[in-house]
C-alpha cells in the first residue's frame, strides 16, 4: 500500500471529523439535557391559580426530563423580582422563570427595570391564557355591552369600575375598554381580588374587571352578573358568554401565562424545552385540569411566544400612554 495515500487517507479523515466535531458537540448536549435538577423561578407567592399551573407544568415535565423540576418562589416588585433573577442567569436552560400579563405591561410603568424585557429574555413557551371578565352588580340596569355602553353615554362619568390592582391586566383592560368604545369609566384600584369583589358585591362599586375563574362563583350564586369577556375568542368553560369585541370591535385582552428563559439559550436547546413544554400543556390530563381552572391551555413555539411577548408590550404601551396612568 502506498504510504503516502495511507497518510493522506488519515488526515482527509481526521479533518472532517475536526469540521463536524462542533456539530456533534453542539447536538449532544442537547440530546442528553437535562442531567441535573431545573429550576423554575415563580415570580409572585404560592397559592392561586396561577401558582397551580406551575405546579401542574412542573410535574408534568419532571415525569418528562427524568429531572427534579424545582419550584423557586421569588414574589416582590410586580414579579420583577423573580424576572430579573432569569435575565441575569446562565443560558444553559437549567434556569427558567413563570411569566403573567405583568411580564409585558411592566415596560411602559416601570421604567426603570434592571432588565431589558426584549433584549434580556426569550418566550420559551406560552403555556395558557386566562380570561378577564366584565362583571357587574346585579341592581345595574343593563346586562349587555350594548346596554352598558348606551347607559355609560347617557350618563357621563356614572360608571368606576374595580380592578385587583393599579397597572394589572384588568386595569389596563378596563381603559381599553373607555377609549374605543368612547365611554368614561373610572378606576378604583384594589389590593387584590377578594376586597374588589367584596365592594362590587356590597354595591359600592358598579363594576369589576377581574379574572373569569375569580369571579365566575359569585356569578352562580346571583350576587354579580357577568356582562361579557375581554377575550378574542369565547371561553371554552363558558361558551355562553358573550365578548366585549362583539360590541367593540378588535378588543381583545388576555392574561397571558408562560414560560421564559433567559436571552442566549441556543436555538436547539429552546426547540426542545418549547416542544416539551407543549407536550405536557396538550395532554388530556393536563388540557382537562386547565378547563377546570377556567384557562385555555395554549403550547405555542418559542417563536410563537416571544412574538406575542414584544406585541403586547407595544399593544400596553399604547393604552398606558393614552390613559396616561402612573404607578404611585
Amino acid at each position: 500500500m502506498d504510504k503516502n495515500f495511507s497518510r493522506r487517507s488519515v488526515q482527509v479523515v481526521m479533518a472532517m471529523a475536526m469540521a463536524f466535531a462542533p456539530v456533534f458537540l453542539a447536538a449532544q448536549p442537547v440530546e442528553a439535557w437535562p442531567d441535573k435538577p431545573v429550576k423554575l423561578i415563580v415570580p409572585f407567592p404560592p397559592g392561586g391559580p396561577t401558582d397551580t399551573v406551575a405546579r401542574i407544568v412542573s410535574t408534568g415535565l419532571q415525569a418528562l426530563w427524568k429531572q427534579p423540576v424545582v419550584l423557586d418562589y421569588k414574589p416582590g416588585a410586580g414579579t420583577t423580582l423573580g424576572t430579573n433573577i432569569v435575565a441575569k442567569s446562565p443560558a444553559d436552560g437549567y434556569t427558567l422563570g413563570m411569566a403573567i400579563t405583568a411580564l409585558t405591561i411592566n415596560p411602559s410603568l416601570q421604567p426603570g427595570l434592571p432588565y431589558d424585557t426584549k433584549k434580556d429574555l426569550v418566550g420559551v413557551a406560552q403555556v395558557a391564557q386566562a380570561h378577564f371578565g366584565l362583571f357587574a352588580h346585579p341592581s345595574q340596569p343593563f346586562n349587555t355591552m350594548p346596554e352598558l355602553i348606551a347607559y355609560a353615554k347617557k350618563n357621563p362619568n356614572s360608571l368606576s369600575f374595580a380592578t385587583p390592582g393599579a397597572g394589572t391586566g384588568t386595569h389596563l383592560a378596563g381603559e381599553m375598554l373607555s377609549h374605543m368604545a368612547g365611554i368614561d369609566l373610572l378606576h378604583v384600584p384594589y389590593k387584590g381580588s377578594a376586597p374588589a369583589q367584596q365592594d362590587v358585591i356590597g354595591g359600592r362599586v358598579p363594576l369589576l374587571f377581574d379574572v373569569l375563574f375569580s369571579s365566575m362563583p359569585f356569578v352562580k350564586d346571583n350576587r354579580m352578573k357577568v356582562i361579557a369577556l375581554s377575550s378574542p375568542k369565547r371561553a371554552v368553560s363558558n361558551p355562553e358568554i358573550p365578548l366585549i369585541a362583539e360590541t367593540v370591535p378588535g378588543f381583545s385582552a388576555v392574561s397571558a401565562i408562560g414560560i421564559i428563559g433567559p436571552a442566549g439559550i441556543s436555538p436547539s436547546l429552546l426547540k426542545k424545552i418549547s416542544a416539551d413544554i407543549g407536550q405536557v400543556v396538550r395532554s388530556t390530563e393536563v388540557v382537562a385540569r386547565m378547563q377546570q381552572l377556567g384557562m385555555e391551555p395554549v403550547g405555542s413555539s418559542a417563536d410563537q411566544y416571544t412574538v406575542q411577548i414584544r406585541q403586547d408590550i407595544e399593544k400596553w404601551a399604547a393604552i398606558v400612554k393614552t390613559a396616561g396612568i402612573k404607578l404611585e
